[in-house]
Parts: structure tokens; C-alpha cells; sequence
């Protein structure tokens, strides 16, 4: 290890250590100590996002085709001698991995052994095997997940909006790509994808939860191989400020109509989105949550059901606030959202909602650090965004009424608004 670093939180009386490995390596380590289980994530900034970039050597930029990150994901857990799941099925941890739109995390849980479970991970996702006969099966079998989603509703209505909203950045395109997409993969691409973006450089390991530090760090240690810096520029779409459609429609085998309502905002990186996000959120809880007004009255004209729910949707090069749910008449739930905040807008934003809402919020994520997956996942992602984990609840105590009211005032605007319905098949 090259330097260490203990970051601490005064008022949740915890701490982490964070590591700069001589390999490139960032390593975040947080034990917590009475919990019976630890959680593990290696994870590389590499999402269904990132289709155009290039390194330090080169001239000009690579561009492949939407899919790679998630079809890589698939194909790394095999191997020469077989499938790495056997690694972990030997040490009683439960392993899994995930693709998203600017992240791949491989991970394990265990009870017991966390020592062999971290040699295994560590193992597996620095030892790539690829073969085109291997890389034409994984075809097939992705293939069939896409056209599973196809026809799955609550994926098409998220995806059908962020068609509505997006003309160029490849958010709006499925995590896994599309079946023409995929076909374009093979093993000297997988290669070059894997050998870019998994260098330890562009990687990050978590681990929370029951383990013993220096044990961890002997076997991050003793199982890290050299790695060459190589800088990666992933190039982030130039996506115009308005909309590509404001109501998208498509039918399918459901027997309520379901919605999801979005509003393109403008993007932001580092400290700035995580203010703005945070911001968003508390608004979006002010105006559509349980406590509110308008939720009360469209749950009880029966527009809405318990489905109703909202998120900020933000990233690299993406911000949007969606709201979603189920209701027989979408187009009204539509209007009663966009009167709703006009009306917010030119009267403001109550103060004691905001305060309550603040109080919540700050209450869910005091509670999430109680939780080994949330710790570790929460660690890689607010280090890929830039930020610190504890970052989340030092903004939420600084957050005011007088700067949510601005973020209201130059956001939710109906020009950028979209709406998305999945009807049933008539």
C-alpha cells in the first residue's frame, strides 16, 4: 500500500480507510463491527454509457456498439477451468455482478471464509478468457434476455421515456444493447474493452461489514496483478437542452395502464450534482410524496395507486426527476403534476413540508450505513461520482428552503416534460 487514509464522520461516530495502491487500485475498506455479514464490490467505470472513448495512446476515438460493458460482464465469470460461481459455491458466499449505465461491480456476500471469497474475486476479474466460439453462445443467450425485456412493461415504460427525453446520449438505449448491436461483438473487441477500462487505474474495491482489515488488505496484496496507467476518455454525448417527443405510447400485455413522467434538467458533475440531486429529491418528496397535497387527492380519485413513486435519474451527461406509476387515466395524473408545480412555483414551497421532508431523508440515510450492501455499493458509487459517501449527509444538513425554491424555479419545466404509457393490448 502506497498511502492510507482513515475519513471519519463525527456525528455517525464512524469510519472508513481508504487506500491508494502502487497498482492504481483504489481500495475502501469499512468495517462494521457486530454484523454477522460482509459485502464485497470490484467494480470498473465502465457503463452502458461509455460506447465512445480512447487512451493516452491514441489518436482518435474508438466507438462500439451498445451492449459491451453488460456483454462483458457476462463473459468474464467464465474461464479456462470453468465458471467462477464454482469459486465461490466452494466458500459458501453468494456471488453476482451488474452492468448500469456508468458502472460494472462484481460482488460477493459471506457469513464465513470472507478471506477465500475476496482471493476468489479478485481472481476471476483479472483473468479474462474469450473465445469467438464463446462470444457466439453468449449472443444467443443475451439475445433472448433483450427480447425478454421487449416485452417486459416496467422496462419498456423507463426506456420509452428516456427515448422521449434523450436524442444522443446512449442512456436511452437498453443496458444490455439490442440484438443487431450485440452482434457486432466479438472476442478481440471484448479484448480491447476489457484491457482499457479494467485496468486497475479505472477500478475500485469495497468491502463493508464483518472482516478484519489487515487481513483484507494481505490478500488485496498478495493477489493484485501489475498494472500498466492507462487514462481513459470517455467521451460524454452532446445532448441538446430540448426533447425528442413529449408522449410516447405502446401497447402490451398489461391490464393497467402504467406512466412514468420525466423532466429533462440540465447537467451537472461532482459536488454541484450531488447539491442538485439531493435538492431534487426533497422537492420531488415536497410536492408528489405521501404527505403531500396532490398525492392525497389522486390516491383518493383513485388516479393513482401505491405504485405511485418518484426519483432523480442523474449521471454523466443525465438529469432527469421522474415520477411513475399505475392509473386508468395517465394523461390526467399528467396535468394534475404540471398544475401542481406551477402552482409551487408561484407560491412557493411550504416550509414546514420542506422541514419534515429534510428530517426523512436525513433519517433514510442515517439508517442505510446500518446496512452492509448499501455501505459498499454507496462507497463505489460516490467514488465514481467524485464525491465522498458521508458527502450525502453533510448536503442534506447544509440543504435550505431559499436553494431548493431556486432549484424549483429553474427546473420541472414543461417544455422538457415527456410522457410515457404502456396501454393494454386492446
Amino acid at each position: 500500500m502506497v498511502k492510507k487514509e482513515i475519513i471519519r464522520n463525527e456525528k455517525l461516530k464512524e469510519q472508513y480507510y481508504s487506500f491508494e495502491h502502487e497498482s492504481g487500485l483504489k481500495i475502501l475498506l469499512y468495517p462494521m463491527k457486530g454484523y454477522s455479514s460482509s459485502y464485497a464490490l470490484f467494480g470498473t467505470k465502465l457503463g452502458s454509457i461509455d460506447t465512445v472513448f480512447k487512451t493516452g495512446e491514441d489518436t482518435e476515438y474508438t466507438t462500439v456498439p451498445e451492449g459491451v460493458a453488460h456483454f462483458l460482464e457476462h463473459k468474464l465469470f467464465e474461464s479456462e477451468d470453468g465458471d467462477a460461481f464454482t469459486l465461490f459455491a466452494k466458500t459458501g458466499a453468494s456471488a453476482n455482478a451488474f452492468t448500469s449505465f456508468e458502472k460494472t461491480c462484481y460482488l460477493f456476500s459471506a457469513t464465513d471464509r470472507f478471506e477465500e471469497s475476496l482471493k476468489s474475486l479478485l481472481t476471476f476479474v483479472q483473468s479474462p478468457y474469450f473465445t469467438q466460439q464463446t462470444v457466439e453462445k453468449e449472443q444467443g443467450i443475451i439475445g433472448q434476455e433483450i427480447r425478454m425485456y421487449e416485452d417486459n412493461p416496467g422496462w419498456r415504460v423507463f426506456f420509452n421515456l428516456l427515448g422521449a427525453l434523450y436524442l444522443e446520449n446512449p442512456v436511452r438505449i437498453d443496458i444490455a444493447g439490442t440484438v443487431e448491436s450485440i452482434a457486432k461483438i466479438d472476442a478481440e473487441l471484448l479484448y480491447k474493452c476489457y484491457h482499457t477500462f479494467y485496468n486497475l487505474n479505472n477500478m475500485v474495491l469495497a468491502v463493508a461489514g464483518n472482516f478484519d482489515v489487515d487481513s483484507a488488505v494481505k490478500v488485496i496484496e498478495e493477489n493484485l496483478k501489475p498494472s500498466k496507467k492507462v487514462e481513459v476518455d470517455q467521451k460524454i454525448a452532446n445532448e441538446p437542452e430540448e426533447i425528442r417527443a413529449s408522449r410516447t405510447v405502446q401497447a402490451l400485455s398489461v391490464s393497467i395502464p402504467l406512466f412514468s413522467i420525466g423532466f429533462k434538467e440540465q447537467v451537472r458533475e461532482g459536488q454541484e450534482l450531488l447539491k442538485y440531486q439531493i435538492a431534487s429529491e426533497l422537492l420531488l418528496e415536497v410536492l408528489f410524496g405521501e404527505g403531500s397535497t396532490l398525492y392525497r387527492k389522486m390516491y383518493d380519485e383513485g388516479l393513482i395507486n401505491q405504485t405511485f413513486g418518484y426519483e432523480v435519474f442523474a449521471g454523466r451527461g443525465y438529469f432527469s426527476n421522474i415520477l411513475e406509476g399505475e392509473s386508468e387515466h395517465p394523461d390526467e395524473v399528467f396535468r394534475l403534476v404540471q398544475e401542481e408545480i406551477s402552482k409551487a412555483k408561484a407560491q412557493g414551497i411550504d416550509e414546514e413540508s420542506f422541514e419534515r421532508c429534510k428530517k426523512s431523508f436525513y433519517g433514510r440515510l442515517v439508517r442505510g450505513f446500518n446496512n452492509v450492501e448499501t455501505v459498499a455499493n454507496g462507497l463505489v458509487t460516490s467514488y465514481f461520482a467524485g464525491v465522498d459517501i458521508y458527502d450525502n449527509i453533510k448536503t442534506v444538513e447544509k440543504m435550505d428552503l431559499s436553494f431548493v425554491q431556486s432549484v424549483l424555479e429553474s427546473s420541472l419545466q414543461a417544455d422538457k416534460a415527456a410522457l410515457s404509457i404502456i396501454e393494454p393490448v386492446k
